[in-house]
This record gives C-alpha cells, structure tokens and sequence, in this order.
C-alpha cells in the first residue's frame, strides 16, 4: 500500500503541471497565430515598397518639371503673354 503523503504529492504534482499546461497552451497558440500574421505582414510590406518604389525618383521629376515651367512662363513673358 502507498502511503498517504506519497498519493497525495503525486496527486498536487499532476494538478500543478495540468495548470501549468493549461497555462501555456494558449499562449502558444497565440504566439503561433501572431506569427503566422507577422510573416503575412512582412509580405504585404514587401509588395507595398515594390509597389511604391517608383516614388522615389518623384522629386527628381518635380525637379524637372518646375524647370519646365519655369522655361515656358519665361517663353510667354517674352512673346507678351
């Protein structure tokens, strides 16, 4: 026969680690979860910054523009416009 103290401390040591399950179970799963949406993410960013990447040579392109602009306000200033 087991003695009463024995039962007693395997019965607390399998409640203790049923909680300690119960526990990190669900942080598990939404530590998966939140990676999963994170690899999700990473990839909508990378077909944002594909996407927008022409962007970059926008002020180039204002640039060149305010030169034209320039140069046609100067044409019609000399032809009386």
């Amino acid at each position: 026969m087991v003695p009463f103290g024995w039962t007693l401390g395997l019965v607390i040591g399998l409640v203790v680690v049923v909680v300690v399950v119960a526990l990190v179970t669900p942080i598990l799963v939404l530590a998966y979860k939140i990676g999963t949406q994170a690899q999700e993410l990473d990839a909508e960013l990378d077909r944002a910054r594909v996407h927008t990447a022409g962007l970059a040579g926008l002020t180039e392109t204002i640039d060149h523009a305010t030169t034209i602009i320039g140069g046609l306000q100067r044409g019609r200033a000399r032809l009386g416009g």
